[in-house]
């Protein structure tokens, strides 16, 4: 599977997620800018020793993931979507696509891919989950749907 962060702000959220891509084999896409230097060290010591055992790529621009990975399935993550992330069919290589925790993804992004944006259930007056509950929420459905191969 594969997590892609656009333009993540917070390194403690980011390295949470470093960490469940490395326990998952997981790659993680970065897009930039990121709010954070990657030498921070809340970055570093949120995945704790892990991060060898994570691919983490860097792009300019969300464009540029979706040009480098053509072919590919992306479901864009947002509390606007229309369907629930337990109502897709997700594939080994899929991309799960998350925003930055301010703003979540740019309406040029959402409106690439209308019919593959899905959303985590919550309450009304909930404005969002944390990132990095999100991403793992999301991410060990779609590892369950493949029989969490590759894993023990």
């Amino acid at each position: 599977m594969n997590i892609v962060l656009v333009e993540p702000e917070i390194p403690a959220n980011t390295g949470n997620i470093a960490r469940t891509c490395a326990v998952t084999g997981s790659s993680l896409h970065l897009v930039r800018p990121l709010g954070f230097s990657t030498a921070d060290k809340y970055l570093k010591r949120a995945g704790l020793d892990y991060w060898h055992l994570v691919e983490v790529l860097y792009y300019d621009s969300f464009q540029e993931v979706v040009e480098n990975h053509q072919g590919s399935c992306f479901y864009l993550v947002t509390t606007k979507a229309p369907r629930s992330y337990c109502e897709v069919r997700y594939q080994p290589d899929s991309f799960l696509v998350f925003g930055k925790e301010t703003r979540g993804l740019s309406p040029e992004i959402l409106n690439s891919a209308p019919e593959n944006q899905i959303r985590i259930p919550m309450v009304e007056e909930a404005r969002s989950l944390n990132l990095a509950n999100s991403v793992a929420v999301v991410l060990y459905e779609a590892l369950r749907q493949q029989g969490f191969r590759g894993m023990i």
